[in-house]
């Protein structure tokens, strides 16, 4: 995979070089590739920003800068003709013909979650947009999906930040971290939190010792019966998304669930008996 981040700090992208992203870069597995902005800028002083129109604080990254750099590394020419919205291959899911993704970080969009990585990390080239200040102009993505560019704004939570670096590094990392090859152990991603059709929150972990500062491992752990723990932590699972994120529960397929799952979710209050478990009125977690 090929990922080009454009930023106007590309320097805050050195940490692509550090534990298993340097590794994976050094393996050939993947190459990251930061550029600064302002390089496609032409005034003295290298200006990327303007003020908003309809007036407001703050000022607003200008397209075209924006496109003079993305036209470079999409191999677009500025005479392409412009497709009308919403025909554009961008509108739909999958990769073909090797395009390139276009990325933004963007508080007001959908926000990104471990499907939408799963996903990302199919692509052969991403090419991520940092925004600042205020945000970018909106025509932006909007242009390059009438390209036929696949085109992407995400936001990684409920909060703003000064910039969309570190939205990106978030990305970046949780998108690579899938492709093959990349990790060490491919079966340690495999019952990860949000991993799979499920989607439950991963059970907690432990080491030695068993006995630390006064806290015991959990017996279970240490019996040597691989089926009692296997649903120890099955249960612990159920328990911690029923608590934290009731709204995953709400997803389940109640029709892929067993008989155990079924009645540890009845004794945290859930109701199993349609499609999809909804709250009940009886029992509740003891977490």
């Amino acid at each position: 995979m090929k990922i080009d981040i454009v930023s106007v700090f590309p320097e805050f992208f050195e940490v692509a070089q550090l534990s298993l992203l340097g590794k994976a870069q050094d393996k050939g597995i993947l190459q990251v590739q930061a550029h600064n902005l302002r390089d496609w800028t032409h005034d003295v002083h290298h200006s990327v920003d303007d003020t908003p129109v309809g007036g407001g604080a703050g000022m607003v990254m200008k397209a075209e800068v924006w496109a003079e750099c993305l036209d470079d590394l999409l191999g677009l020419s500025t005479s392409a003709p412009t497709q009308a919205q919403g025909t554009s291959p961008a509108d739909a899911t999958g990769f073909t013909d090797r395009q390139p993704v276009l990325i933004f970080p963007n508080p007001s969009a959908p926000l990104f979650t471990q499907s939408a990585a799963s996903e990302l990390s199919q692509a052969e080239h991403l090419i991520f947009g940092c925004g600042r200040y205020e945000g970018y102009d909106a025509r932006i993505p909007t242009y390059y999906r009438r390209q036929g560019i696949q085109t992407r704004e995400y936001s990684i939570g409920d909060y703003i930040l000064n910039g969309g670096e570190a939205a990106v590094a978030v990305m970046v990392e949780a998108i690579t971290r899938l492709i093959p090859g990349f990790m060490g152990n491919p079966n340690s991603i495999i019952e990860e939190s949000y991993t799979g059709d499920e989607s439950l929150l991963e059970y907690r972990q432990y080491t030695r010792p068993s006995s630390w500062r006064g806290i015991e491992v959990p017996s279970i752990l240490t019996s040597g019966d691989h089926g009692k723990v296997d649903r120890f932590r099955r249960d612990e699972s159920l328990e911690l998304t029923s608590r934290i994120r009731p709204d995953l529960i709400e997803h389940l397929d109640c029709n892929r669930l067993d008989i155990k799952d079924k009645n540890k979710l009845r004794d945290l209050g859930w109701n199993v008996d349609g499609s999809h478990p909804r709250h009940g009125t009886q029992g509740r977690s003891h977490l």
